[in-house]
């Protein structure tokens, strides 16, 4: 910028100081540059089209009056406006647009203010009301563990320092059931209960595709740009379904980069990192990658148990240790599923008024896991494998040595691996609490006596068929 052009539009900011709020005058003066000056014209930069329109529309008479002030009756005013900031290798794309200037003077300076966006009757009562957080959504409730705790310190950093910390925007990706939801929505109410006033909203991209779409209908497209450009933390959930929908995208775009640039914080989820998301516009994922991206993962044995026991305690019902175990090493795929099998398990329990035990625990896990309802399980190969080899069900768990019970142990160990999609962990644990890496020798063992023992080759191969018979 022009030294000249820098002087003019201090002077310029006195002015309009006098006569707007200070918050306001934070909000859309603070981040206005000048960029040139010829003759009387000044020309200041603005982040973009709807900071524009909102200037134009509300501040029109107060910034013809500094600029009268300045540079005499006969000074004019031009816009620089930023439709994209481009990066390293592209100058940032500036339309220029002048002060419409012929528009009838609305009011004089020191005239009450332009209404908020958050008063226009056309916006539903319910947006302005509420945040569309769960208050059972917190950090308090979110365990932590090696799957999540990247993303989990990074959410708790931001819930301290919106819009503060270079993790901004923050997007946390995942599978489905990963807890993305519970901890983007800990974020938001961390806020929201804090000391400084936010104004905190939690949206699910579709939920915020249909209020365009409604408002484009209606034709209050403004009304909503307003809305949004006046969150301080915006929470979307599930960004990867904008994909395709190329208008919502040109909007999301403007309202990211003026609440970015205004330092508010966003927050967003989606089931891949930016470079795997599709259909989405390049300037928007290069936007994505500005702050920080954390990743969560199916949560580890340790994990899962810390959820159960937190669950229960939190509905006051106390299980043993080795109910909590076999759930932990059963369901091993997310934490919704886990969430649905104890909630199954504390109904059952209740409805039949009986206590909760290993036994009850099997019993409901074959009505909600399919490997254990219609497909060959761990238990129904110990049985089978046991009675074949003529020994007890419970010597496979046992510390006994026996060869031949030994030689069992990884049979079932082996067709454990073969037809269910248990991890060695979780195989490991049915037989005895034994470690992943002897469930890898075990199946290594198996694999290698059946290609020199004939006798033992069709053992095995006998056994597979009786237990493919219970699969189909």
């Amino acid at each position: 910028m022009s030294s000249e052009a820098n002087a003019v539009w201090n002077e310029c900011l006195r002015v309009i100081e006098q006569h707007v709020p200070e918050q306001s005058f934070s909000t859309w003066f603070r981040p206005v540059n000048p960029v040139r000056l010829e003759g009387s014209t000044l020309t200041i930069q603005v982040p973009s089209q709807f900071f524009y329109e909102w200037l134009e529309d509300n501040y029109v008479n107060v910034l013809k009056l500094a600029i009268k002030s300045t540079l005499g009756p006969n000074g004019r005013l031009e816009y620089a406006v930023v439709v994209d900031k481009g990066n390293s290798q592209n100058q940032p794309y500036v339309v220029s647009y002048p002060q419409v200037g012929n528009t009838p003077l609305a009011k004089k300076p020191g005239a009450p203010e332009a209404k908020s966006p958050f008063d226009i009757p056309s916006i539903n009562e319910e947006w302005l009301m509420q945040s569309n957080l769960n208050p059972n959504y917190t950090f308090n409730t979110y365990i932590e563990g090696d799957c999540n705790r990247l993303a989990r310190s990074a959410g708790f950093a931001v819930a301290t320092k919106p819009g503060i910390t270079s993790f901004n925007p923050l997007m946390v990706y995942g599978g489905v059931g990963l807890g993305k939801t519970h901890l983007v929505q800990a974020i938001g109410n961390e806020i929201k209960n804090g000391p400084e006033d936010k104004f905190v909203l939690y949206v699910s991209s579709e939920k915020f595709v249909n209020q365009f779409m409604d408002s484009i209908k209606d034709g209050n497209v403004k009304s909503f740009t307003n809305f949004y450009m006046q969150v301080d933390v915006l929470i979307i959930d599930d960004i990867q379904f904008l994909a395709g929908k190329d208008r919502t995208q040109e909007m999301f775009f403007h309202i990211f980069n003026h609440l970015h640039q205004n330092k508010k914080q966003i927050i967003l989820t989606s089931d891949c990192p930016p470079k795997d998301l599709k259909g989405l516009e390049e300037r928007l994922l290069s936007r994505f990658k500005w702050g920080l991206t954390a990743d969560l993962q199916m949560p580890d044995f340790e994990t899962r148990v810390a959820i159960i026991r937190r669950k229960m305690q939190s509905e006051g019902i106390y299980i043993p240790d080795d109910v909590i175990e076999y759930l932990a090493y059963t369901v091993d795929t997310n934490v919704r599923e886990l969430e649905g099998v104890m909630i199954s398990l504390i109904a059952h329990a209740s409805l039949n008024r009986v206590e909760i035990d290993l036994a009850l625990a099997k019993t409901i896990m074959k009505n909600i896991v399919k490997d254990i309802e219609n497909e060959v399980g761990i238990d129904f190969i110990q049985k089978t494998v046991s009675d074949y080899f003529d020994i007890k069900t419970e010597d496979l768990k046992a510390k006994t040595r026996k060869k031949e019970i030994v030689t069992a142990r990884q049979v079932a160990m082996y067709f454990s691996k073969e037809f269910t999609n248990h991890s060695l962990k979780s195989i490991g644990y049915h037989f005895g609490g034994r470690d992943h890496s002897t469930v890898i020798h075990a199946v290594q063992t198996v694999n290698d006596l059946m290609e020199t023992d004939t006798t033992f080759r069709n053992a095995v191969n006998d056994l597979k068929k009786k237990l493919k018979m219970r699969s189909y």
